[in-house]
C-alpha cells in the first residue's frame, strides 16, 4: 500500500510539473506573440512617419493674381511702356515644419525668360511659411520699356493690345522640423502672363 501511495504521489507531482511547464512555455509564447506584435507595429509607425512628417518636399513659390495701377503704352517712334503693377505672390509649404525664406527678387522680362530682356524688379521680403501653410504677400513693380531695343515688335504688340510679359525669381531658406532637423531647400518660380493694354488686366498667369 505504501509502494502505491508512493507511485500515485510520484505520478501527481510529475503531472503538476508538466502543467506547470506547459503553462510556462505558453506564458513565454504569449510574451514572444505580444513582442513581436509590439515590434510590427513600431516599424509601420515608423515608416509612415519617414513616409509623411520627415518628407521634406521643396516649397513652391508662384504668382497667384496681378492688378494694375497704372499703365501708359504709346505706339510712337520709339514706342514704350510704363506700367505699375501690385502681384500676389505665394510661398506654399507642403511640410510639416516651418520655412524660413531670405529676401529675394522676382525679375520680368520682355521677350521671354532668360531670352528677354529685363524690363522691372520686385524686391520680396524675408519671412516664414508656417507648417503645411501658405503665406502669401503682395509685391509693387514698377515696369518699362527703356532696355527693349527699337528693332523689337514691341510697336506690333502695343498695337495689338496685348503685352507679353514673363517673370522668374529663386527663393532660398530654410526648413525646420521639430526644432532638430534644418535643411537648406530653394524653389523657382517662372511665370508667363499677358497684358491687356486696353482693358488694363493681366491675364493667363501661368507658372511652373
Amino acid at each position: 500500500m505504501a509502494e502505491q501511495s508512493y507511485q500515485q504521489r510520484k505520478i501527481e507531482m510529475e503531472s503538476a510539473a508538466e502543467v506547470s511547464k506547459e503553462l510556462k512555455r505558453k506564458k513565454r509564447m504569449k510574451l514572444l506573440v505580444y513582442a513581436l506584435a509590439f515590434a510590427i507595429f513600431q516599424t509601420i509607425v515608423i515608416l509612415v512617419f519617414s513616409l509623411t512628417v520627415m518628407r521634406i518636399k521643396n516649397p513652391k513659390f508662384r504668382v497667384l493674381s496681378i492688378t494694375v495701377e497704372d499703365l501708359k503704352a504709346v505706339t510712337t517712334n520709339p514706342p514704350y511702356f510704363n506700367i505699375k503693377l501690385n502681384a500676389q505672390v505665394a510661398v506654399k509649404n507642403t511640410n510639416f515644419g516651418h520655412f524660413k525664406f531670405q529676401n529675394t527678387t522676382i525679375s520680368f522680362d520682355y521677350g521671354g525668360a532668360g531670352v528677354g530682356v529685363g524690363v522691372g524688379d520686385a524686391f520680396v521680403d524675408k519671412g516664414r511659411s508656417k507648417a503645411r501653410s501658405t503665406k502669401k504677400m503682395n509685391v509693387v513693380v514698377e515696369l518699362n520699356s527703356n532696355n527693349i531695343p527699337n528693332n523689337s515688335s514691341l510697336q506690333s504688340e502695343i498695337e495689338s493690345g496685348f503685352l507679353a510679359l514673363t517673370c522668374h525669381s529663386k527663393l532660398s531658406g530654410k526648413l525646420q522640423l521639430m526644432k532638430l532637423i534644418k535643411k537648406k531647400k530653394s524653389t523657382e518660380m517662372r511665370c508667363a502672363m499677358v497684358v491687356n493694354l486696353v482693358t488694363k488686366v493681366v491675364q493667363d498667369i501661368k507658372c511652373q
